[in-house]
């Protein structure tokens, strides 16, 4: 028994494990469009049985916004990303788990307690950065021929590390028909809070909305940044019993508290449109204890997804389970 214990050991002490440094994606430095499209380049390319990517439309700056599915199943959910462009932490999030999915997919392997085999019946549908235009600015890349826009939009300030808004000062989960008339809003294009002159404004958002029309996910999570908070309730639409069961089970699985909205909430935003237009779970995810008005730093990002880490897998287990039951 002593003999076998010591070969135990000495099998954890030296057998292979995998670290950040092994995989395509590295998250441990701030997330821009360009590295995006090389890794999803890289990921398709390694992956390409299990993996499809579609462009979904395009920013109002041109770049192309990307969706890349998971999974073999009739049935989908979607994890979108970056509508803020300060909170590109949430890309980060989204395309390690979308490796990390799919090479246990891949595999067959289990991942913690969760068969990727369900993968057959709920697909997984990511849409890591929704603002790419946004988050180029919010790093320091400035289009020339905009600059001067910009920076007028930036309040005069030459900081961008807090903005929010695309590229033309509009914020984009702010852009959502739900609740839209009543939202409060700048005057007009800023960094940040500027709700446009009319909802789906904005290239991004009419993108993104068409496409959740073409693959009618079952559910849906928007991932954001700050508070460790979970928002789940929006309308008279959804199933309360439901959807209170989802968010409760995020909750114990993130640490995240969940949110009861006040009785003079506003919506605007995607998961608040899904839900009505749906009347469907949708939840917004929101990563990290940042306070301040700039991107969370990346020290928080392990935390965040050892706490986020089998969050598609659960959804996608809950919905496979809904449908069963229909």
């Amino acid at each position: 028994m002593k003999t076998k214990m010591i070969v135990f050991l000495l099998f954890l002490l030296f057998s292979p494990t995998k670290t950040f440094a092994d995989y395509i994606v590295q998250s441990q430095d701030p997330y821009h469009y360009n590295q995006l499209v090389e890794d999803l380049a890289k990921l398709t390319d390694r992956y390409r049985n299990v993996l499809e990517i579609r462009e979904i439309g395009k920013s109002e700056f041109g770049k192309t916004i990307w969706a890349v599915k998971l999974g073999k199943g009739e049935e989908n959910i979607v994890l979108v990303g970056t509508h803020h462009a300060r909170e590109w932490i949430s890309t980060n999030l989204l395309m390690v788990m979308l490796e990390r999915y799919a090479e246990t997919y891949q595999t067959g392997e289990m991942f913690g307690e969760f068969d990727p085999a369900i993968l057959d019946d709920v697909a997984i549908w990511f849409v890591p950065m929704l603002n790419p235009d946004g988050v180029d600015i919010q790093q320091g890349e400035l289009p020339p021929q905009y600059k001067r826009k910009l920076i007028l939009m930036n309040k005069g300030s030459m900081d961008f590390t807090r903005w929010k808004a695309n590229g033309l000062g509009l914020d984009l989960n702010r852009q959502y028909p739900a609740g839209w008339d009543e939202l409060p809003t700048e005057d007009g294009p800023s960094f940040k809070g500027y709700k446009g002159k009319q909802p789906i404004e904005g290239k991004e958002v009419q993108a993104f909305i068409q496409f959740v029309k073409d693959i009618n996910p079952k559910s849906a999570i928007a991932y954001h940044s700050a508070g460790h908070v979970i928002y789940w309730q929006y309308g008279d639409r959804q199933n309360i019993f439901r959807d209170y069961f989802l968010a409760s089970s995020l909750a114990k699985l993130t640490g995240y508290r969940l949110d009861t909205p006040s009785i003079d909430a506003t919506g605007g935003g995607f998961t608040d449109w899904f839900i009505e237009e749906y009347g469907r779970p949708a939840f917004t995810l929101e990563l990290t204890d940042h306070e301040g008005e700039s991107h969370p730093p990346m020290e928080k990002f392990h935390e965040e997804w050892i706490r986020n880490q089998f969050v598609g897998f659960y959804l996608a287990s809950e919905m496979a389970i809904i449908k069963s039951n229909e």
